[in-house]
């Protein structure tokens, strides 16, 4: 029991991670392209908003999205249409807040990594007759693949830290719900130091390795 008990959170945080991760990759992704070197009215506080959660405490993250996909919200009641259940408090309220809370670190990296393309490049393929998804994915991507891996992986690592918006959103219900972090607070709060340890120790474990990945990368390249 005990070691289905201490597995259980580990293999459910790298699933909702792993899903979160390429939820959250693409809209950054595109909002990065987007946003580099584009001057418009309103630039910053479109930017401001795209990086908010990044500072705001996650229980006001977690506030936010129960009334967003709460029942009295039409987006809650679009989606209890749809798939006949509320999205509050099952798995895929894990992945939405993941999603959220890691969006904002993704995009700035991301969006740092194009920045530092060399402008005279793209401009050169463009004077050659390149249309801007052409420069985009054969000058802009291929150049800046170390900033989209780094991107990546502090996505997937801060959503495998999420805590107060997933506990608001999609509760501590085990086997169902219970992330790593969520399931850490429990076992702390009942006095099982021993389990909460363990569960901290594959937590370092997980982004460490993940890390590592990414520095390993960097020297080889």
């Amino acid at each position: 029991m005990m070691n289905q008990d201490f597995w259980s959170p580990i293999w459910l945080s790298l699933e909702v991670n792993g899903v979160a991760s390429i939820l959250v990759f693409v809209p950054a992704l595109l909002a990065a392209w987007w946003m580099k070197g584009r001057s418009f009215y309103g630039k910053s506080a479109v930017e401001t908003l795209l990086i908010l959660p990044l500072v705001l405490p996650p229980t006001v993250v977690g506030f936010g999205l129960l009334i967003l996909m709460g029942r009295n919200s039409w987006i809650g009641q679009a989606v209890e249409r749809l798939f006949h259940q509320p999205v509050l408090f099952t798995w895929w309220a894990a992945v939405i807040a993941a999603v959220v809370v890691a969006f904002p670190l993704v995009y700035q990296t991301l969006k740092n990594g194009f920045e530092s393309v060399d402008r005279e490049l793209e401009d050169a393929a463009r004077s050659m007759g390149a249309g801007e998804w052409q420069v985009f994915r054969y000058i802009t991507l291929p150049l800046s693949w170390r900033s989209l891996l780094t991107g990546y992986v502090l996505g997937f690592a801060r959503g495998m830290g999420e805590f107060g918006a997933t506990l608001m959103v999609a509760g501590n219900i085990p086997g169902k719900t219970q992330t790593i972090p969520t399931a850490i607070y429990i076992a702390v709060e009942s006095g099982d130091t021993r389990l909460a340890a363990c569960w901290v120790a594959s937590t370092v474990l997980i982004s460490f390795a993940l890390l590592a990945i990414v520095q390993w990368v960097k020297i080889r390249s």
